[in-house]
């Protein structure tokens, strides 16, 4: 939370270390990844958004549907009791009013926050457009869930104070309590088989320090993400696997994808008293499933916080000086707010005339962000950069993402629904990102991937290694296909169901 609130704040942190971390991005995708991604117990969620859609069902078919990419060994159905089961686990916040979405046979296991009077504005002018709008899952409580508070409205969602959003911090502790051991703060630097290349033996670590350990088991799971997964393995070369760890398809590292997205800006002469809960609640997936021939699938959201906001993509630069916070008292920023809140050691005396923050206006601003599907291409990959080393002397990896035609078309029809919204609306249109340019999302997909055939896949449909018969991966890396959601509730469904296969094995 401090980090958030105060990024300004000099400190020593693992979090980020500039050699340790270091990566080369040579795509027409800036790679940017120490922007968006934590290494610390928890991993990227403790400041994630929390959305959480799942997969269409077509997802996981798009080659036999529509002639594209490949199909995953396992379908919607498949995976649809460990999507309850996951939903169960983190606590999400929805209702089953999406018209587009996939089907549901349970549940959410909590209701969905009602909509904002922003949200309605979109309604009526999304309703003129027949198009229709639902409401955003959510791991956030709505009300008091599994030992943890219902959202109080603190708004600083990336660094939630009241523990209603759902961060893997929650199962740590979880583990912890049940007898398991976390090693912190250490950097895993291979991965170590028998003499056959069968079986994985042991796992080799480093602290920050330097010193060394190897670290045995009968079962073996990476879960490092779509980048670092897979830079693992191929640094985990041996003579059995001259090209890379589990690699004998040569697909480690290939196939890579991210969501595409794209926004568009406007202003409303007319109050749209936004809510400053930092995150968004409606959405749209009428234009998700594909049509042959048309765009791919993407979704779209609509802003739910004003310009200045409590969360979420807001400026935070905090009060640098004394006299910048004494001019808070006067004229308060929701950063401001939040600082001397959670600030014990700050005596600043607030007074009767502090106001809370309200954006300027008019105009109004107000936004809608539409995400999309990357289809799966071997030249978008993560290979390793012989030319420049970490902290502990290994190749860093080297990202390689660019779009292609079909993300391009697929975002330039997101751009036109969105403009008609906004026109429809009445807003002046202010401002429009498209691809060029742009940096890659949070979400890192498809770099170990999940098939039937060994020699074109790393997993098999229990997230096992072809290639070793004790080594698992839990990762968005085994996505086949990444489609056009959030891809967290679809990492956790596939953790449940490998932990089940595990299990088996123990």
């Amino acid at each position: 939370m401090e980090m958030w609130l105060r990024p300004d704040l000099e400190r020593n942190s693992f979090w980020l270390d500039g050699a340790r971390d270091a990566y080369t991005s040579t795509g027409a995708i800036d790679a940017r990844l120490n922007e968006t991604r934590v290494k610390a117990v928890g991993g990227t969620s403790v400041h994630w958004d929390a959305n959480t859609p799942r997969l269409h069902e077509e997802d996981f078919e798009m080659n036999t549907r529509y002639g594209v990419a490949k199909d995953w060994p396992i379908s919607y159905d498949d995976l649809q009791p460990y999507y309850v089961r996951a939903e169960r686990e983190i606590g999400v916040s929805g209702a089953d009013d999406n018209p587009h979405g996939p089907p549901r046979k349970e549940p959410y296991p909590m209701e969905a926050f009602r909509p904002s009077y922003s949200d309605s504005l979109f309604a009526e002018a999304c309703a003129e457009l027949e198009i229709t709008m639902a409401s955003q899952p959510k791991a956030i409580n709505s009300e008091s869930y599994d030992d943890r508070s219902g959202c109080v409205g603190y708004g600083v969602c990336n660094a939630c104070p009241s523990g209603a959003k759902y961060s893997a911090e929650v199962h740590v502790r979880k583990a912890e309590a049940e007898g398991a051991r976390i090693v912190d703060q250490v950097q895993a630097l291979s991965v170590e088989h028998d003499q056959t290349g069968d079986y994985v033996e042991s796992v080799v670590y480093a602290t920050p320090d330097g010193r060394e350990y190897r670290q045995e088991a009968d079962q073996f799971v990476i879960a490092c993400g779509g980048i670092e997964t897979p830079r693992l393995l191929l640094l985990s070369d041996s003579i059995a696997f001259p090209d890379g760890l589990a690699n004998s398809s040569g697909a480690v590292g290939r196939y890579l994808m991210d969501h595409p997205n794209v926004t568009t800006t406007a202003t409303l002469d007319e109050p749209t008293r936004q809510s400053n809960i930092g995150w968004v609640s409606s959405r749209s997936d009428q234009f998700y499933a594909r049509e042959s021939p048309g765009p791919g699938s993407y979704h779209l959201t609509f802003s739910n916080t004003a310009k200045v906001t409590y969360g979420g993509a807001q400026d935070r630069r905090a009060p640098t000086s004394p006299s910048q916070i004494l001019d808070i008292v006067g004229n308060p920023t929701p950063d401001a707010l939040a600082e001397l809140a959670t600030d014990p050691l700050n005596e600043t005396p607030l007074g009767d005339n502090l106001d809370l923050p309200t954006t300027d206006g008019p105009p109004y601003p107000i936004s809608i962000r539409g995400a999309g599907e990357m289809l799966p291409r071997s030249d978008n990959r993560v290979m390793l950069d012989g030319s420049r080393t970490d902290s502990h002397g290994r190749p860093v990896p080297s990202v390689d993402l660019s779009d292609g035609e079909h993300e391009q078309e697929t975002m330039e029809h997101c751009l036109g629904v969105q403009e008609s919204v906004l026109t429809e609306l009445g807003a002046e249109i202010t401002g429009v990102s498209t691809l060029d340019g742009r940096g890659m999302s949070t979400h890192h997909m498809g770099t170990t991937r999940m098939g039937t055939d060994p020699s074109d896949s790393v997993v098999n449909s229990e997230c096992r290694t072809h290639d070793l018969e004790n080594l698992w991966i839990a990762s968005s890396s085994v996505f086949t296909t990444g489609g056009a959601n959030n891809p967290t509730l679809t990492i956790i469904a596939l953790a449940l169901k490998a932990a089940e296969h595990i299990d088996d094995q123990l």
